[in-house]
């Protein structure tokens, strides 16, 4: 239900979409009998874009879920196991070496090729199936494959083909890997995601320590920065929009053990 949910209401709650429907309604509104209705919300929708493009919304809502767990100084000498959250590539319509496409959280999939030639004896699960309501090819076996190209011997590497959310991700990869207790696993997604990642996997008793990649920002807040594009400054606000209102949905849910997980202390 909770993935049937995202994929319905996902885009309605995403702020580049409410702008648009702010302007499109307005613009129709004004021609109707309810115009004062539309200039206000024709009004609401140029202020936003304005906002948007002067001000660094985007890092103001980013920094505080990227730096909410840094990055390990010093990894642990010895680890048992690895796990790598999907999300890096997607299956490539056209012929293209490797046959995926990497996308902007591509470094979780560097990652793995790293850490999994530092532990080589660690156990290591790649996490990622079909996150679309239409279904269709998986992302583990996609990057299967893409590792086959590059070299890469993924034949000691456990790819979790199935999970669609980040609550799938924990649930699915934990009955596959059933963690021990005293084992030290790490856990390898983007810094956006990691805080929604790290109380999900805790909600299944299971804590593996937080190395987070991909970083969007350089964990700075400027008051003022123009944007180069409004589709850059409203793709930035819209995918640290995502992870706020998943915070939220989680905890709501019951997937998550806490609406903002930080640290242990």
């Amino acid at each position: 239900m909770g993935f049937i949910l995202s994929k319905v209401i996902g885009p309605l709650a995403t702020p580049s979409n409410l702008v648009v429907l702010a302007l499109l309604l307005g613009g129709l509104l004004a021609l109707t009998r309810w115009r004062r209705l539309g200039r206000r919300l024709l009004g609401a929708g140029v202020v936003a874009v304005l906002l948007i493009m002067v001000l660094p919304i985007g890092a103001w809502l980013t920094v505080p879920l990227e730096s909410r767990f840094a990055a390990p100084a010093t990894l642990p000498a010895r680890v048992d196991g690895i796990v790598v959250l999907g999300g890096g590539v997607t299956e490539s319509q056209k012929p293209v070496l490797g046959g995926a496409q990497l996308n902007e959280a591509a470094d979780r999939l560097a990652a793995l090729v790293i850490l999994a030639r530092r532990y080589p004896a660690a156990r290591i699960v790649y996490s990622g199936g079909n996150a679309t309501l239409a279904g269709g090819a998986r992302e583990a076996d996609t990057v299967a494959a893409l590792l086959g190209e590059m070299g890469i011997d993924a034949s000691r590497i456990v790819f979790e083909r199935e999970a669609r959310t980040t609550y799938e991700n924990a649930v699915r990869t934990k009955a596959l890997m059933t963690p021990q207790p005293g084992e030290t696993w790490l856990l390898v997604t983007s810094a956006m995601h990691m805080p929604r990642a790290v109380g999900v996997f805790r909600r299944q008793g299971w804590a593996p320590i937080p190395l987070p990649v991909d970083f969007a920002t350089a964990g700075e807040l400027n008051v003022v920065a123009l944007a180069d594009s409004l589709a850059a400054a409203l793709g930035a606000i819209d995918r640290a929009g995502h992870e706020w209102v998943g915070l939220v949905a989680y905890r709501l849910f019951g997937y998550s053990d806490s609406l903002f997980p930080g640290p242990i202390q």
